[in-house]
């Protein structure tokens, strides 16, 4: 059985929620789709979607150490 913690881990994540949780416009995460910038997704349809364990790689892989 799988625990609440798992669950959510597995959820996905429409480009409304990555934009909320990233605090950036819509038009941001369609940009960065087009780019190929952002966090990877799968379309369903017409529609993508972002495997949150995939939105968190991206996150952490993205920090910024302070050295420019």
């Amino acid at each position: 059985m799988r625990t609440k913690s798992e669950h959510d881990l597995e959820r996905h994540l429409t480009i409304e929620d990555l934009a909320e949780r990233m605090q950036v416009p819509v038009l941001t995460v369609y940009r960065w789709n087009s780019a190929r910038t952002g966090p990877r997704y799968f379309k369903a349809g017409r529609h993508c979607r972002y495997k949150l364990t995939d939105v968190i790689a991206w996150e952490n892989a993205n920090y910024a150490d302070g050295a420019a």
